[in-house]
């Protein structure tokens, strides 16, 4: 024990030493480096939003894992797309407008988030029912014969 501090100061210094340890292990691979932690952690959260740049061009899904008057999330490229009437295909953001929940399903026409309840129109992204109050952000798709491509 250090001279002039007490049982209490000691528990907390340690405390907070394994904190910040644990929070860099999460973050960055194990570095102990406060300053590698952060961009670490940007990369992390960056990754899945610059896959669908990466992966613009290629194959989304075929037209036929689109239902018609319903859609499909896909999570991983943050898009929603959907089919609101035969052979028309669009696309939007799968991030909610209202607090930035992964919407999670199309039914009967309606893009859903299950945070709150907010409901999109699955035929242009507009608000159906709240809390959301700003319609989805519209993406940019290409229906090729059978293949829906990101662009």
């Amino acid at each position: 024990m250090i001279p002039g501090s007490t049982r209490r100061t000691v528990l907390a210094t340690g405390a907070a030493a394994l904190v910040a340890g644990c929070s860099d292990a999460n973050t960055d691979g194990g570095s102990s480096s406060p300053s590698s932690a952060a961009p670490s952690a940007a990369g992390t959260e960056a990754a899945p939003a610059e896959k669908p740049a990466a992966a613009a061009g290629e194959e989304l899904a075929r037209t036929a894992d689109i239902p018609v008057g319903g859609g499909k999330v896909f999570t991983e490229q943050k898009v929603v797309v959907t089919q609101p009437k035969k052979n028309e295909f669009k696309a939007f953001s799968a991030i909610c407008t209202h607090q930035g929940c992964t919407v999670s399903r199309v039914a009967n026409g309606s893009i859903e988030c299950p945070c709150h309840g907010s409901a999109f129109r699955a035929d242009d992204g507009s608000v159906s029912h709240g809390p959301a109050q700003q319609p989805l952000e519209e993406r940019r798709i290409s229906v090729e014969g059978n293949t829906i491509r990101l662009t």
